[in-house]
């Protein structure tokens, strides 16, 4: 039986976006997964995949702990000796993928967002570029999960080979069904989902909530402090401002509750919180960037406006405000209609099964 592996920086992220292409390589392969994290590692071993622990550090360049990740990459490809491997994220990305080219390992990427690496300047961008190029240098496959991140690759010169463009991870349309739309007209709970950094818009949401919040307007946040916000969040929740709702491993309580999910990021590959609250029939309110507005029809599942901008975002909650229940409701089914024509993650995992197939020689 051949050997796929998967290098990736998140557990909770393989399982609950790539499950579906997971599930079908162990009908046909051996799966083993480099993870640095255990919270849904059972899961995934349950499932079949054998798991190897590795860790990693995902903020910010440190020259001694990447070179660190490298080795381990490398001796790990040496000991497992895989057939094919599948590398998600920057650092796997990176030094993953060029230890599969050092050692003639064929490897797929998928570029899954920018992050903050390309809003570097100077020196440390032609860093980074480098280190994109060593990495992509020699895969069998580059996907990418909007149009804008793949142009930007081909500008720079980062991919010489095939590329490809899919949408996103795809949403698990069986696992998250529509629900029937709040029918209270007493509250609208705009809900933020995901981690709580800067370049997630963390700043912009609080300052639309500390305008707008009141009796019948809440704002809830679900997700983590990946940067030193717990401080600010604590104040801000004393006043009244906002609710915390921590991390959540299963959202669909969540949205079920929620009148909205807003998502004032500054960039994405392709946003899954948006695809998931979208299956679940939410409107959703997103920065018209490459990565939300692909998801979202303006008007007509939800709202854009301008990134980075508290009172474009504040403009937006305020048109939604204005909506009678029975719009809002169209909207959220009208966002499940657009993830069944466009977003079903079986599409996502079939091209994925295409580009393997075609590595291994099959």
């Amino acid at each position: 039986m051949k050997k796929i592996l998967i290098l990736a920086n998140s557990s909770g992220g393989l399982y609950d976006f790539r499950n579906e292409l997971v599930k079908r390589l162990l009908e046909r392969y051996e799966v083993a997964a480099s993870l640095p994290d255990t919270v849904k590692t059972d899961l995934l071993e349950q499932e079949g995949v054998k798991i190897i622990h590795t860790p990693i550090n995902r903020r910010g360049v440190n020259p001694r702990e990447d070179w660190k990740l490298y080795r381990a990459y490398r001796s790990l490809l040496a000991e497992y000796r895989p057939d094919v491997v599948l590398t998600y994220t920057i650092k796997p990305n990176v030094y993953g993928g060029y230890a599969c080219a050092r050692l003639g390992i064929p490897y797929i990427t998928t570029v899954t967002g920018l992050g903050s690496a390309f809003e570097k300047t100077g020196a440390l961008l032609e860093l980074v570029k480098a280190l994109y190029r060593k990495g992509l240098s020699k895969a069998a496959c580059v996907f990418f999960q909007n149009r804008e991140n793949r142009e930007l690759f081909h500008s720079y010169g980062l991919v010489s080979g095939r590329d490809a463009l899919v949408s996103g991870s795809g949403v698990d349309l069986s696992v998250w069904q529509p629900m029937p739309y709040p029918q209270s007209t007493e509250i609208t709970n705009f809900m933020y989902v995901g981690r709580i950094m800067k370049e997630k818009g963390i700043e912009e949401f609080l300052a639309a909530a500390e305008a707008l919040h009141g009796e019948k307007v809440t704002f809830s946040l679900a997700g983590y402090c990946d940067e030193d916000w717990q401080k600010i969040l604590d104040e801000k929740e004393r006043g009244g401002v906002i609710l915390q709702l921590g991390f959540h491993t299963d959202m669909h309580e969540l949205y079920e509750k929620c009148s909205a999910v807003v998502m004032p990021t500054y960039h994405e590959g392709m946003s899954n919180v948006l695809c998931e609250a979208s299956a679940c029939a939410r409107p959703v309110i997103a920065s018209n960037i490459s990565g939300c507005r692909e998801i979202f029809e303006d008007g007509v599942t939800g709202y854009g406006f301008a990134p980075r901008s508290a009172d474009a975002l504040k403009e937006a909650l305020k048109k939604f405000l204005a909506l009678p229940v029975s719009t809002r409701a169209a909207m959220g089914r009208s966002a499940r209609d657009k993830m069944e024509r466009e977003f079903d993650r079986r599409k996502v995992a079939a091209a994925y099964m295409a580009e393997i197939e075609r590595a291994l020689g099959e």
